[in-house]
């Protein structure tokens, strides 16, 4: 007896089948639902004339549909529905399967080492069931989900980016102290805060509907904790728009908490329940825009989009045709197609698998790097190791078999293009291409006079805004005390002066005349002193150029401090640049070198060359305006003199062919002509460099 003969096993008694939406052709739908495990299972026309006819044998259920139903099917398929049925275990176990659940039960589970290396990645943890208090509660939360209170809410929010746009810089800066200690336990509560709101937004949306809410917990990707909600009774509800509904409900509110502490961070005053708030807006502005909305991923903005499309397992599918067109155009096998699909929405599943696959290869590259930098190097390394083997290599290898394992398949046409192909590749690979290195940089006057108060002073006068001649008065200063103590040494000089000239020219009196004339030289080094020190506190400009950037609050009388900038004194004619390059380029650079400076914010670019290099890594960021404390794009940490670049880092000075139009210090980006190097040799230099830095333990 053939396998389409024998009989097959029948299914689970408490499976239950629920009528779902129509497919997008018109054709009916269904959802098995195991109440078991809670999952949810969407099928078609098809299998469900399968189920109708369940059990019995292979062959007479297909003979049968195709006697009294308008489906064509045979055998393989009858059998393909029955191994899938078996996978997920919606069939009535028999005696071996109970065997096996029986010896998979005696296992140490979690408490085994190799229960962790297969879990560690991804594992949930159920805390409670709220189905009674969610229930209880919705009265009270309705009210917020109507027209009214959702209106409110966004007007709320609304009129909190506006007042916020208005104190930008306050809010930029209150930014920085999220790199605090301080700082990192706020946005930790925040978004714990953030993060709750969040869950409880999907269950309140999922009872309003009437679909279950099992339980809520905490769920660890890579030991990261999450919450979590199980809403996967939500595809028993036929109304797409109350999917979605229940898809969206936690994005809303994350940004509904974010819109509202936004507002109450315009209206507080300084002090931590403004603080406060600005974490909470923080963390969910950014968080639900750059993650939680990303369908490349199963989050929100995966299920979001699968109910706004009414696309069930849209990765698993998409993939799936991708796989096909991929072999089907790369290869030349003549494959089936996963599931009958028009053309359009076809290349359009193409597309978005291609762009998961290339989203999830950073983004597990990025998990990679932090398992590696989170845990101490031995088990980092062990761990990273485990996660590219397993997200990256594990899916390639798998693909790269069946090509190996059918590679008779592909004709000889297809061979030789595929020969040609990788051997272009390669070759582009090994050749050395003229490389063009870019860094961070800031455009600044070759020459140029910061002027500041030599000590504590009184402003005097202050010059005028506009052009300036070499010795023209920039900045003139008082200090009476400085005044005072003049005062005192000219009295002392005129009273020594006079008791030398009344000292009696005798030996009796030599000694005296000889301290005296001590004492008067003394007065007269201090006068002298004086003299320089009140010299200081008349600033000159020391060559021909523009006076600017003054500080518009300074009037005659103003105390100011020897740290407070005054203005600066530039030439106008004759600009440069300083660009901080990674160690790895810096030895690919060399005096004379053409590049192109692109100033932040502006479409012009300017032709600039590089006249010095240093022999040696910045010890510190001399420019502010480049930190990433300060907005910048280097990452520093704190030094006595300054920001300290996290990496090895050298300074490139360039000259720029023609000087700024906008005469003011402008942070931009440096592209540098370097030495030629294949792509292959870089990658290879880059991965020994990693490996020489990492191998200390």
């Amino acid at each position: 007896m053939t396998d389409a003969d024998a009989a097959l096993p029948p299914l689970r008694e408490d499976l239950r089948l629920h009528e779902a939406v129509a497919e997008p052709d018109g054709s009916p739908s269904w959802t098995i639902q195991d109440p078991v495990t809670n999952r949810f299972f969407r099928i078609g026309w098809l299998e469900f004339e399968y189920l109708v006819r369940w059990p019995g044998s292979a062959r007479q259920i297909a003979n049968d549909i195709a006697a009294n139903t308008p489906l064509a099917t045979d055998a393989e398929q009858v059998l393909a529905f029955a191994g899938f049925l078996d996978r997920h275990r919606l069939l009535r176990p028999s005696a071996e399967t109970v065997a096996r659940l029986a010896r998979d039960a005696a296992q140490p589970g979690w408490r085994h080492w190799r229960w962790w290396l297969h879990h560690y990645l991804f594992f949930r943890i159920p805390l409670v069931r709220p189905e009674r208090w969610l229930a209880a509660a919705l009265p009270l939360v309705r009210r917020l989900g109507s027209n009214i209170g959702l209106g409110l809410i966004g007007f709320a929010s609304a009129m909190g980016v506006l007042l916020t746009l208005r104190q930008w810089d306050s809010f930029r800066q209150g930014l920085a102290d999220l790199l605090t200690p301080a700082g990192i336990a706020g946005f930790v509560v925040a978004l714990i805060v953030a993060k709750t709101g969040h869950e409880l937004g999907h269950a309140f949306v999922s009872t309003r509907y009437g679909a279950r809410v099992s339980h809520m917990g905490i769920a660890f990707v890579v030991l990261w904790p999450m919450l979590y909600t199980d809403t996967s009774e939500s595809w028993k509800l036929r109304d797409a728009r109350h999917r979605l509904a229940i898809s969206s409900a936690g994005i809303a509110v994350e940004l509904a908490l974010a819109g509202l502490a936004t507002l109450a961070w315009a209206l507080l005053d300084e002090g931590a329940p403004r603080q406060a708030m600005l974490y909470l807006a923080t963390t969910g502005w950014v968080l639900t825009l750059a993650l939680n909305l990303s369908p490349f991923m199963r989050f929100d903005g995966y299920f979001i989009l699968s109910d706004l499309i009414d696309f069930p397992n849209l990765h698993e599918r998409a993939s799936a045709v991708a796989l096909t067109w991929l072999r089907r155009h790369l290869l030349g096998w003549n494959e089936t197609d996963s599931e009958p699909l028009s053309r359009r929405v076809r290349l359009a599943l193409v597309a978005f698998a291609f762009a998961t696959w290339a989203y999830r290869l950073v983004i597990f590259l990025a998990i990679a790097v932090a398992v590696y930098l989170f845990f101490f190097k031995a088990l980092g390394i062990f761990l990273f190791a485990v996660e590219i083997a397993w997200f990256i290599i594990r899916p390639v290898a798998m693909e790269l078999s069946v090509w190996r394992r059918r590679g008779g398949e592909i004709r000889a046409p297809q061979r030789r293009r595929l020969i040609a192909v990788g051997a272009l590749m390669m070759l582009v690979l090994l050749i050395p291409w003229a490389g063009t290195i870019s860094a961070p940089s800031l455009a600044h006057s070759a020459r140029q006079q910061a002027v500041f108060s030599p000590f504590a002073a009184r402003l005097v006068a202050l010059g005028p805004a506009g052009p300036a001649r070499a010795g023209t008065p920039l900045a003139v200063f008082e200090s009476p005390d400085l005044q005072v103590r003049a005062e005192r040494t000219v009295a002392s000089l005129d009273a020594l002066g006079n008791r030398i000239r009344g000292l009696a020219a005798d030996d009796a009196a030599l000694d005296q005349r000889r301290s005296t004339s001590e004492r008067l030289g003394e007065q007269i080094a201090e006068a002298q002193a004086q003299r320089e020190e009140v010299a200081r506190l008349r600033i000159s400009a020391e060559f021909d150029g523009v006076w600017l950037d003054l500080d518009p609050n300074l009037r005659g009388g103003s105390w100011i401090g020897n740290r407070q900038p005054v203005g600066m004194l530039i030439d106008p004619g004759k600009w440069v640049v300083d660009a901080f390059v990674e160690q790895r380029d810096a030895e690919r650079l060399r005096v004379g070198a053409r590049a192109r400076f692109y100033p932040e914010g502006r479409w012009r670019t300017i032709d600039a060359r590089v006249i010095d290099i240093d022999p040696t890594r910045s010890a510190r960021l001399p420019w502010v305006a480049l930190d990433a404390r300060h907005g910048g794009p280097i990452a520093t940490r704190p030094g006595d003199q300054g920001g300290i670049p996290s990496e090895a880092l050298y300074r490139v000075r360039l000259e720029l062919a023609e000087p700024l139009a906008a005469a003011r210090e402008t942070r931009g980006r440096v592209a540098i002509d370097g030495s030629r190097r294949s792509p292959a040799w870089a990658a290879l230099a880059t991965a020994v460099a990693v490996i020489v830095r990492e191998s200390g333990f």
